[in-house]
């Protein structure tokens, strides 16, 4: 997998500051998107053990809140393995972080195992998921962590206890 950068310090994409990977490859290519060039799967560098570490040594400040993974597509089949990897070290490593995952998939799809190898067992490992492509006609501005009024936030934890969507309501308004 390849990734398309890391940032130190993010406040958009989740709450409180955060660190945020951007993974390279996404077959969704929704129009409007805010990063297209990572569509492309060789797009960036190589993720590997290196990446892991330094993304582990930015979350350890007590004002890190957490890791927000985006893209690019992070369920994207050839993406998963990586991203599950270090979904599992930053639990191991940092129990008290909080995991957000931004997809394009539904989370029915990623719960059914529907999309490559590891999606039920990468979702096992977050807290939230905004899940649903960007879609330019349902675009609001006056969203919070997300683009589209298509898009939900799902407290991932409830909704897989439940069977069912438990959307993350402090999040949606």
């Amino acid at each position: 997998m390849n990734y398309a950068d890391i940032k130190k310090v993010d406040v958009a994409n989740g709450p409180g500051v955060r660190v945020s990977l951007f993974v390279s490859g996404c077959t969704h290519r929704c129009e409007a998107c805010f990063n297209p060039e990572a569509w492309d799967f060789d797009f960036g560098a190589p993720f590997g053990e290196a990446e892991i570490e330094k993304i582990l040594a930015l979350l350890a400040p007590d004002h890190i809140r957490g890791l927000s993974l985006l893209g690019g597509e992070p369920f994207e089949p050839a993406n998963q393995g990586p991203v599950l990897e270090l979904v599992r070290r930053v639990r191991e490593t940092l129990p008290q972080k909080t995991i957000w995952c931004y997809s394009g998939y539904l989370f029915e799809e990623l719960a059914g195992g529907k999309v490559g190898d590891h999606s039920r067992a990468l979702l096992e490992g977050l807290d939230v998921l905004v899940d649903g492509p960007f879609i330019l006609a349902k675009k609001d501005l006056g969203l919070r962590f997300r683009g589209s009024n298509n898009q939900r936030i799902i407290d991932v934890p409830a909704s897989l206890q439940a069977g069912a969507v438990r959307l993350a309501e402090e999040y949606m308004k």
